[in-house]
């Protein structure tokens, strides 16, 4: 897909909220072969429709991103829910150096703008959330990805617990690699897939592993037709959470996939929060499960094929 962009359109905005262009390029990385926003060149787009993210650095970032990118005069719309952000768009826009016009409607803030010909601590924004190693723990990450400034607290009590893999396996929902750098300490692993459907994630995790064993693959294990069979091993902290709401069937989709993926006797390593219901389907699906801990509100699975 080419890095011009006419007309940009990051998310899927509620379209009885806003208008969208017709051909509105998606630059979201969280739909799979949408562009990059950082690659469109400055001051060539002749418009944008944002759905803002919740998380403020992410949002401020990502409209620098869309600022930067428009033409001067060139239209901008952002909005969001009013508890997920929507209430501080018009703020973070004024900042920027742009005369805005804030509405209302449907429990979203809708604001409305141009490209001003000066731009304030675009810069700045662009910096704080862009991809960087952050000094938490070491590892190459962006503002958005999950658990981007911290080590998860499940996948660090999975990381206890892990054995020594050996041939082939894959890590699902990878993020920015934690699980899957423990994994490759062992020298019996022959090849490691790292699927996430968080372009971000993906790029950041292509730095933090330069292992020659790691392929990448920004993908959505749910739907994706992911060509991996017979593998030796799986593991994951799958989501649980879709747009903010909590979905069950997130993980359990995860678990129905991992088990299509490997080979009779290959093994799943799970973390789980402790309320989520997996235990019916891991037993369904496996030849062999056990709960190897519970610990502060987590819970890991290890099933056998």
């Amino acid at each position: 897909m080419s890095n011009t962009a006419p007309h940009i359109l990051y998310g899927l905005p509620p379209r009885d909220l806003v208008a969208i262009p017709a051909g509105a390029q998606q630059c979201s990385p969280l739909m799979l072969g949408s562009i990059r926003l950082a690659n469109i060149p400055p001051m060539s787009a002749q418009s944008a429709v944002m759905l803002a993210p919740p998380n403020t650095m992410e949002r401020r970032y990502f409209l620098a991103r869309a600022l930067a990118a428009l033409a001067v005069g060139a239209p901008l719309t952002a909005l969001a829910p009013k508890d997920k952000g929507g209430s501080r768009i018009a703020a973070e826009l004024e900042a920027f150096g742009c005369t805005v016009v804030d509405t209302s409607r449907a429990h979203h803030r809708i604001v409305s703008t141009t490209r001003p010909t000066t731009l304030h601590g675009i810069a700045e924004a662009i910096a704080a959330g862009d991809l960087q190693q952050h000094s938490t723990h070491g590892l190459w990450t962006q503002a958005g990805v999950f658990s981007w400034d911290r080590i998860d607290a499940g996948s660090a009590l999975l990381l206890n617990h892990l054995p020594t893999f050996s041939g082939r396996g894959a890590d699902f929902g990878a993020g920015i690699g934690v699980l899957s750098k423990a994994v490759l300490q062992s020298p019996t692993v022959t090849e490691l897939t790292l699927i996430d459907i968080d372009r971000r994630a993906i790029m950041a995790a292509e730095k933090n592993i330069p292992d020659a064993r790691a392929k990448f693959l920004w993908a959505d294990v749910r739907t994706s037709d992911i060509p991996l069979r017979e593998l030796d091993f799986i593991v994951m902290n799958p989501p649980f959470h879709d747009a903010g709401t909590e979905d069950k069937t997130l993980g359990q989709t995860f678990i129905t996939r991992a088990a299509a993926m490997l080979e009779t006797g290959g093994a799943l390593w799970c973390v789980a929060n402790r309320h989520l219901p997996y235990e019916t389907l891991l037993e369904k699906l496996f030849s062999r499960t056990s709960l190897v801990t519970e610990a502060d509100g987590f819970k890991i699975f290890h099933a056998e094929k």
